[in-house]
């Protein structure tokens, strides 16, 4: 598919560079060339990362090698960077893209190439026991943290099991347990967090105790009261 554009590449390029020099504004260009704010910063990160070349039109779309795809995915994942700073250094056009794939990545743990460089197959999240939880992150620190091999391995999202690495690494198996539905307060605190949680709900339980009382005690003395005149 064709994605020649209206503007004739040579002012894309003399745009960016104005814009890089601090010749003229993004908003300024984008009034100019009436385009898009946004269409105008995705120049700028196609310049930065292919150079004034990068902006000629292109006759398909590019295509991205799904071990870019994982890099870039992964980068993000552990914060090495924004998107447009991960998009610049993996030559990816869009930020939009990116954000794409991890979106695709976090809920479905797997990446794979479908036609002109876009798109993935995804693996859907599942519940699972406690038990069950267990093994998957110990299969996981056993093999390096690979998030996506061992989704992939136990049938669950990439996501499931990276928030299980991170909560057994901080709450040790404790972390694993399912305490949805629980009332806080009702098991031990796991981290500092929760427990100041606990402690504002105890608190709060033991309010609306007191308050029951004094509500009790007002109703009895308004009896008494009303029976002393009968």
């Amino acid at each position: 598919m064709s994605r020649k554009s209206k503007i004739d590449p040579v002012l894309k390029i003399k745009a960016v560079e104005d814009i890089l020099v601090g010749k003229k504004g993004v908003c300024e260009v984008a009034r100019k060339l009436r385009v898009d704010e946004s269409t105008v910063r995705g120049w700028r990160l196609i310049y930065l990362s292919g150079g004034p070349t990068a902006l000629a039109n292109q006759s398909r779309n590019k295509v991205y090698s799904k071990e870019i795809k994982l890099k870039a995915v992964r980068d993000y994942l552990d914060h090495k960077g924004s998107l447009r700073d991960i998009s610049q250094k993996y030559g990816i056009r869009n930020k939009l893209q990116l954000r794409s794939w991890i979106k695709d990545y976090n809920t479905h743990g797997e990446i794979k190439s479908r036609g002109s460089g876009g798109g993935s197959y995804m693996r859907k999240t599942r519940k699972t026991t406690y038990e069950e939880r267990l093994e998957i992150v110990q299969d996981c620190l056993a093999n390096d943290k690979n998030y996506g091999a061992t989704a992939k391995k136990y049938e669950c999202s990439y996501q499931q099991v990276r928030n299980w690495v991170k909560r057994y690494e901080n709450m040790g198996s404790a972390g694993l347990e399912d305490r949805r539905g629980k009332r806080a307060g009702s098991l031990p605190s796991r981290t500092k967090e929760e427990e100041m949680r606990d402690r504002i709900a105890e608190l709060e339980r033991k309010n609306r105790y007191l308050q029951m009382e004094n509500d009790l005690l007002k109703k009895v003395r308004e009896l008494e009261m009303k029976d002393r005149y009968l």
